[in-house]
């Protein structure tokens, strides 16, 4: 569903957010006071405005009301990301996202009204010492603590097994959950206990980090 979404602020963090998004077909308006910043993303956005976010007449006047959506990627002026959400969640948007320095700063925004809070350097660091624990792993997603939602390469112990032979699947052993095989350009939701793992697969699993060090552990599947 295309929706209509501001960014404030593009930093690294927040120019990458409104590129993505627009490059994923949504309607990105992004704003900061920077000129260069505002420059850089002109031809990667649907609208790059140079304003001040804390400024609320500024805000009516670029129409941020209409938006389905803000994300307030300000990151280290917490005085400035505080004022822009709280403006616009007084505009009435239906979701702010909001990114936050620490855990005060989260509480804080989550008090004045933003609807999520998002943690970027606390995630990128989870993910980097869940890489270096885990260095099959490819990408990582907490759901909760010791648990979480992996993405590996297979280890060459489990290639030409079928998923039931590696220990893997519903039923096995190992406790691990796959949600997807990953082969090339193709994609395979919930396989079955009988599909053949293949050289360069990519497996999207659930369990715990207990589970998965177990798995990639020499000689524990087999």
């Amino acid at each position: 569903m295309k929706r209509q979404v501001l960014v404030v602020g593009l930093g690294r963090f927040g120019a990458s957010v409104a590129t993505t998004l627009f490059n994923q077909g949504h309607e990105v308006m992004a704003i900061d006071h920077h000129e260069q910043r505002v420059q850089d993303v002109m031809s990667q956005v649907t609208y790059a405005v140079q304003a001040d976010a804390t400024n609320e007449a500024a805000l009516r006047e670029l129409g941020a009301a209409n938006f389905d959506l803000a994300v307030v990627a300000t990151g280290i002026d917490i005085q400035s990301s505080l004022l822009s959400t709280v403006l616009l969640q007084r505009m009435g948007l239906q979701e702010v996202v909001a990114r936050a320095q620490n855990e005060i700063h989260g509480l804080t925004l989550e008090k004045i009204g933003a609807h999520r809070i998002i943690y970027p350097e606390k995630e990128a660091g989870e993910r980097l010492a869940h890489n270096i624990s885990f260095p099959d792993v490819v990408d990582y997603m907490e759901l909760g603590p010791g648990y979480g939602l992996s993405k590996f390469t297979v280890p060459p112990s489990a290639i030409g097994k079928t998923l039931e032979e590696a220990d893997l699947g519903a039923g096995s052993s190992s406790g691990l959950t796959v949600l997807v095989i990953l082969r090339g350009n193709d994609v395979t939701l919930t396989p079955d206990r009988f599909e053949r793992i293949q050289e360069g697969d990519i497996l999207v699993v659930t369990g715990s980090d207990e589970q998965l060090e177990r798995f990639e552990a020499p000689g524990s599947n087999g």
